[in-house]
């Protein structure tokens, strides 16, 4: 009896043990099975952040623009299921974007960035510096000018730059009654485009590991000259100041700002960070010292994640560096050394430090939540195939149109950068289909068309309201977002177009010695073309 029992006892207990085990199995299973929505690698799968782009530029407001774009790449993933919507929103996309060490690393690098402008400001460096440039600098252009300058001295990543040189040009360009949008635009203008022609950069270093099978540092090297979009961006720069000219909603803008309204919209979204003259004991040097511990720190931090400590290269230690990680130790070290000399000088106590803490992580506030809605929707995107589409129209055609290629290159590198809101993302999905197209070849057309993957990538980015550089700047020329992009649109739209022909010159000629001369003639001739244009509706 106690036999049959313990047999019905055992089955029983097996049964159990199946019936809960089942569900497990089944859900291994279905694990097992990489899932892949009915939309992948599709058009449908670059609708998320066209829709999202679109809504901003009409509605003005970022966030909510960011959100419905990532809903519907959710939608677009799911099937149009709300449980698996809801999943891959919030578990895939918005926690999977902060769970990244990469991501996490930007937004620390942010955050401390904050707080040193913050230090900076109580300190009296800030003020101290305005009363220097007021000496010194004494016309709009000299600003817009001495902005453009540190804008190109500062070319080791883009992040760092649009921060940078906001904080320590702010109170310059504000003395000069420059626009918010105008010191954006700057700022922008002077970040990507730069650091994508500056061999020793965190750009630099993505492009050449994109590079397989080449010696990608010397084919980035072989490739400025027929960087057009960067090199014809500064010209423009230039050319427009040299001009005294803006056109578009800059114009608007601008006419405002010398009437005394920098910001021209009633949207203050970073008037939590008040400009403050702090310790009247500060002096340029609270200002200057900072800064100059925190490119040098940002430099050794980004070489020791490439092993230069452990016997490499410093070129090749800085194109193996991962920018995030090596930001975030550069910038922390700055910090901290900041603090002891601040203590030193007895222009801010410690516990005047301290207290800045939390005022620098509210000034943030803005751009990293920005960016963390712009980071999910470019997973929403990756998941739904964009790369693979692209890629796919790309090697299909690259065949049958050899001497526009380059051009074609750009445009697709535009489309995809803007689209996505990454430059980094567009260097990786063109990049390796030209080295297989081009490898062995036809060196010379594989060198021109890398160069219009980077400045392609370049424009987009540049171009996109969801591009983490044109948050960033927003936040270093404390500027409402939407404005920022708004008016900045139609001068990158312009250097785009004159990149793009020189694209076309480029790939028949096949020589930087005679595009990039014409290039600059045709961006020269279109910016006075522009201005009589302008000048004739005054009239």
């Amino acid at each position: 009896m106690k036999k049959t029992k313990r047999s019905l006892t055992l089955a029983a207990s097996a049964v159990i043990l199946l019936a809960v085990c089942s569900p497990l199995l089944v859900f291994a299973a279905e694990e097992t099975e990489e899932y892949i929505p009915a939309m992948f690698a599709t058009f449908w799968a670059l609708v998320p952040p066209i829709v999202a782009i679109v809504l901003a530029l009409i509605t003005k407001e970022v966030y909510s623009s960011l959100f419905i774009g990532i809903l519907i790449g959710g939608l677009f993933y799911s099937g149009f299921t709300f449980e698996k919507t809801i999943t891959h929103v919030f578990q895939d996309g918005i926690i999977g974007v902060l769970s990244d060490s990469y991501n996490v690393g930007i937004l620390v690098f942010l955050v401390i960035l904050g707080i040193m402008v913050c230090m900076m400001n109580q300190a009296g460096g800030s003020a101290a510096f305005g009363r220097w440039a007021s000496v010194h600098i004494k016309s709009r252009v000299g600003a817009q000018l001495a902005t453009i300058l540190l804008g190109v001295l500062i070319f080791i990543d883009d992040y760092f730059n649009c921060l940078t040189v906001g904080s320590v040009m702010r109170p310059v360009t504000d003395k000069h009654n420059i626009s918010r949008a105008k010191l954006s635009y700057l700022i922008d203008a002077t970040a990507a485009p730069v650091c994508i022609i500056a061999p020793i950069s965190s750009w630099a270093a993505a492009v050449t590991g994109f590079v397989k099978g080449e010696d990608g540092f010397s084919i980035f090297i072989r490739a400025i000259p027929y960087n057009f979009y960067a090199l014809l961006t500064i010209v423009m720069m230039v050319g427009m100041l040299m001009m005294k000219m803006e056109f578009g909603p800059m114009k608007t803008h601008e006419e405002n700002a010398k009437k005394g309204d920098l910001f021209t919209t009633p949207d203050r979204p970073y008037s939590n960070a008040k400009e403050e003259a702090g310790n009247a004991k500060g002096t340029v040097i609270d200002l200057v010292f900072p800064i100059a511990v925190l490119i040098i720190s940002c430099v050794i931090g980004m070489i020791y994640t490439g092993d230069f400590f452990n016997g490499a290269g410093f070129v090749e230690a800085f194109s193996g560096s991962d920018a995030s990680v090596g930001l975030t130790l550069g910038s922390f070290f700055a910090f901290v050394i900041t603090i002891i000399f601040y203590a030193v000088r007895k222009v801010l106590k410690f516990s005047e430090s301290m207290a800045c803490i939390p005022e620098g992580f509210k000034a943030m506030v803005p751009a990293i939540l920005i960016l963390t809605l712009a980071w999910t929707l470019k997973a929403m995107t990756d998941s739904l195939g964009a790369a693979a589409f692209v890629a796919g129209i790309m090697s299909s055609s690259a065949a049958s149109l050899l001497k526009f290629l380059p051009a074609i290159i750009f445009l697709v590198g535009c489309f995809l950068a803007f689209a996505t809101g990454t430059s980094w993302g567009t260097f990786g999905i063109l990049i390796p289909i030209v080295v297989a197209v081009f490898s062995g070849s036809n060196e010379n057309m594989m060198i021109i068309s890398i160069s219009a993957c980077m400045a392609g990538a370049v424009c987009g980015d540049h171009c996109s309201p969801i591009s983490d550089t044109t948050i960033m700047a927003s936040a270093g020329g404390q500027c409402n977002h939407v404005n920022h992009v708004s008016t900045q649109l139609p001068y990158a739209i312009t250097a785009a177009a004159v990149s793009f022909v020189t694209y076309i010159i480029a790939g028949f000629v096949q020589t930087a010695w005679i595009a990039l001369p014409v290039g600059i003639i045709l961006m020269l001739g279109t910016l006075f073309l522009i201005k009589i244009l302008f000048d004739r509706k005054k009239i």
